[in-house]
């Protein structure tokens, strides 16, 4: 008695033992249980009743096992836990090249129990899926991907050029088939043509019909077996696409061509069934070089970054892992080598070229002491340096993860645009059919009527509707890279061109955020340690200006340990040592706990208290940046209003805002009264951009539409705003401006496009005055004018 039983899905039997088991089900491969799972999830049960017993053929393309990607090792590298508690991967998903492909993997993985999020970029394929890891396995979301059509692996820049060359090889042969037969295609259709006007038998001309078949075929099958891929996956899940529009047209061309060529009677179009697919894969081909020339620019902070580093173990230097270094390891960086992970100089000196991250040109010299950033190049400099964060937690490896969920954050205008495009297919589709019955009730020919209406079907174009968006976004995000100017998601593009309200922070926004002691005033003689020790741990400019100065002062000067260590937002430091009270900071703090002062002038002030007793006063100024007046003035050019917001004293704030030309100012402001400003601003419909850099910012941040952050300021700050200008320069901040007004009018441009091209050409079409050949190299048009479009970006934005 066999011991083989049934597949669950195709019915094929094979041994138990080979068998995959899940639950009360069995599959002989990854594929049929991928296919049951879609079935079941979206309701289609009944298909097994209504089988039966039928065998099914099973999914035989073979792809690498699923269950690889639960393995620890891929985890650790590709593998993310996000601030939720949830997993999350980047994926490249092979086999997209159309908006409905984008739409169909989003709409099946959004179906699985345990998907939180799944977001795929369609200008490069690249997937952001989140899932709760206790609910599903991400090889089950694989093997879903792999059961309607698609396949999917781990994204890595590395590898990423690897799979890009080899679609593109793929798009080469079957171009070069649908070419080389189109041309040969042509020549016999110019004879034909000449036979038109000089007479031709019907024995000839049957001749020429059956080597047109013989050509077209190929180009048909092969060259347009994307089309046919796309459709039938499309139709299985209940999508029509752009591959359906060019599949049906060219199918339907062709199989009528056969009836007259085997009939011996009327015209055969088989040039035009050759010249559909090829001008449409010639402008997807196209398409696919424009999408991976803007995606390229995305991926140069992340690419060919070495798999190793040099550290030093046990006085040698030796080779490790890059994500084997820990905090505190000595890294070793010769001249010309990229540095991969922050730290500290701790012994030779140097220039850093820093353009890649900041757009900064000149080089930065930099000593012991200071810190070197991940992902700037050593032009001179051999140095041993201190690591201050590991890779994972480091600046580049941050700005990868930020700028890869960037591109994959779609903006409120291009999700209309999807939902528009989701319905246009099918729209086409009953136009030709009500276009084609109306030619042919009118009345007209059947091959008339037939061929109005397939170039109804061809000259539609969903997908320069669907690319009006994306392209022009990551071109955007692109150009704000290579600028320092990092958005972490794509709508806030569209956020910020539509800002009116500017909110600027002071210290580290207009002004250098360095402030520098002009004046010490010393009333009771007190240990240089206590203060010096409160100011040391704090970001705070004032704190650190005080600190250098008392550093500058006393070369060997030693901290202590303080007790109960206290900042206080917006007024400065407390603290406790041997019994003693130390306070620091400014005259708000210092009326807080009813120490009386009347020491006040147009500089920062800084009070050090012992028992609330002032033993000393310093007097800081910090510098305005350089080109601050001009930003504000060109900002209230476009018709933003600006807003001053600051912690320090009235006389401070107004001596600021005077001499950058800011009208509107609020000085002494605690975070929570920033918070509440910018609440009330948004009571007043206001579009608001918040820019800070520090702890005291962050409620404000927080609430505004966009908040902008100097990558000079706190970790917490930076995680919290929207757009980290890396170089902190206020022309940093109005090229946010220029880039987000300057993409969302390139948006609006390219959906005005498409929607007009459609309107124009597609009655053209259905009023007989395009034929299937015009159709076919429109189609492609539309598509390229939008990238191309798109492109101008990089140009337009100087203009401003």
């Amino acid at each position: 008695m066999s011991d083989n039983i049934a597949c669950s899905h195709c019915n094929l039997e094979f041994s138990q033992s080979v068998m995959i088991e899940d639950g009360e089900h069995f599959f002989c491969c990854n594929g049929c249980k991928g296919v049951f799972h879609l079935l079941s999830d979206s309701g289609l049960e009944s298909f097994y009743t209504k089988a039966g017993s039928t065998t099914l053929t099973p999914p035989t393309k073979q792809y690498e096992n699923s269950s690889n990607f639960n393995s620890k090792a891929f985890y650790s590298k590709f593998v993310r836990v996000n601030s939720d508690g949830f997993s999350e991967v980047s994926l490249i998903i092979e086999g997209i090249h159309c908006s409905a492909c984008v739409w169909l993997n989003e709409k099946v993985l959004h179906k699985m129990d345990g998907v939180i999020e799944a977001t795929i970029n369609y200008t490069n394929n690249k997937a952001i899926i989140v899932w709760a890891d206790s609910v599903i396995k991400l090889s089950e979301i694989i093997d879903m991907v792999r059961a309607i059509g698609y396949n999917a692996f781990p994204y890595d820049a590395t590898l990423q050029e690897a799979h890009a060359n080899k679609e593109r090889k793929e798009y080469y042969l079957r171009m070069a088939v649908a070419i080389f037969a189109s041309m040969n295609i042509m020549w016999i259709a110019i004879a034909q043509y000449a036979g038109y006007f000089t007479g031709i038998t019907q024995e000839i001309k049957t001749i020429l019909n059956l080597a047109e078949w013989f050509l077209a075929t190929p180009v048909l099958f092969y060259s347009g077996w994307v089309f046919f891929r796309g459709s039938y996956f499309g139709l299985k899940n209940h999508v029509v696409n752009m591959d359906l529009l060019v599949a049906t047209g060219a199918s339907l061309t062709y199989v009528y061509s056969i009836y007259i060529t085997l009939l011996e009677q009327g015209e055969a179009y088989f040039d035009s069934v050759s010249m559909i697919i090829t001008f449409v894969l010639i402008g997807k081909f196209l398409e696919i070089l424009s999408k991976k020339n803007v995606a390229d620019t995305l991926d140069i902070l992340g690419n060919h970054l070495p798999s190793e580093i040099n550290i030093i173990k046990e006085g040698q230097i030796v080779s490790c892992k890059l994500t084997d270094v820990l905090v505190d390891d000595i890294v070793v960086v010769s001249s010309g080598e990229r540095v991969l992970i922050d730290g500290e100089i701790i012994k030779g000196s140097g220039s850093f070229d820093e353009s890649n991250l900041t757009g900064e040109s000149e080089p930065i010299y930099k000593s012991v002491g200071e810190h070197v950033i991940s992902g700037t190049i050593s032009i001179d400099a051999d140095i041993h340096f201190r690591a201050t964060k590991d890779f994972e937690h480091s600046t580049l490896s941050n700005l990868v993860s930020l700028l890869e969920t960037a591109i994959n954050k779609k903006p409120k205008i291009q999700q209309m645009a999807n939902r528009l495009s989701e319905h246009f297919s099918t729209t086409i589709l009953a136009l030709s059919f009500v276009t084609f019955i109306v030619w042919w009730a009118w009345p007209h020919s059947f091959e008339t009527s037939l061929m109005i209406g397939i170039s109804v079907i061809v000259i539609a174009c969903p997908c320069a509707l669907a690319l009006a968006t994306p392209v022009a976004t990551l071109v955007g995000l692109s150009l704000g890279a290579k600028k320092g100017i990092l958005f972490k998601e794509a709508a806030q593009l569209e956020t910020m061109a539509k800002v009116d309200t500017l909110v600027l922070d002071k210290t580290g926004t207009l002004t250098l955020g360095k402030p520098e002691v002009l004046k010490e005033h010393i009333y009771e003689e007190f240990d240089k340690k206590l203060l010096f020790s409160l100011v040391k741990s704090s970001k705070h400019p004032v704190a650190c200006g005080i600190y250098k100065y008392i550093n500058e002062s006393n070369t060997n000067q030693e901290g202590i340990i303080l007790d109960e260590y206290t900042q206080v937002p917006a007024c400065g430091i407390s603290a406790k040592y041997m019994g003693l009270e130390l306070l620091g900071g400014n005259l708000k703090l210092m009326q807080n706990n009813n120490i009386e002062v009347d020491y006040s002038n147009e500089n920062t002030i800084f009070y050090f208290a012992i028992d609330n007793r002032v033993v000393a006063i310093y007097e800081l100024s910090d510098t305005i940046k350089s080109n601050a007046k001009e930003m504000v003035a060109n900002l209230k050019n476009r018709g933003i209003e600006i807003i001053m917001l600051t912690g320090d004293n009235a006389h401070i704030a107004q001596k600021v805002a005077t001499e950058v030309g800011i009208e509107l100012y609020m000085s002494e402001q605690t975070p929570q009264d920033k918070l509440a400003y910018i609440e009330k601003l948004q009571e007043q419909k206001r579009t608001i951009v918040m820019v800070g850099d520090g702890v005291n910012d962050i409620l404000a941040l927080a609430r505004a539409d966009i908040g902008i952050v100097m990558g000079s300021g706190s970790d917490i700050a930076v995680d919290i705003g929207d757009v980290v200008l890396l170089n902190d320069s206020l022309q940093s901040l109005e090229d946010a401006f220029k880039i987000s007004r300057t993409t969302y009018q390139l948006i609006k441009q390219n959906l005005g496009i498409s929607l007009l091209y459609n309107a124009v050409t597609i009655p053209l079409a259905m009023a007989g005055y395009i034929i299937p050949l015009i159709a076919a190299i429109s189609m492609s048009l539309s598509s390229l004018l939008v990238v191309g479009n798109s492109m101008r970006i990089k140009i337009k934005w100087t203009k401003g």
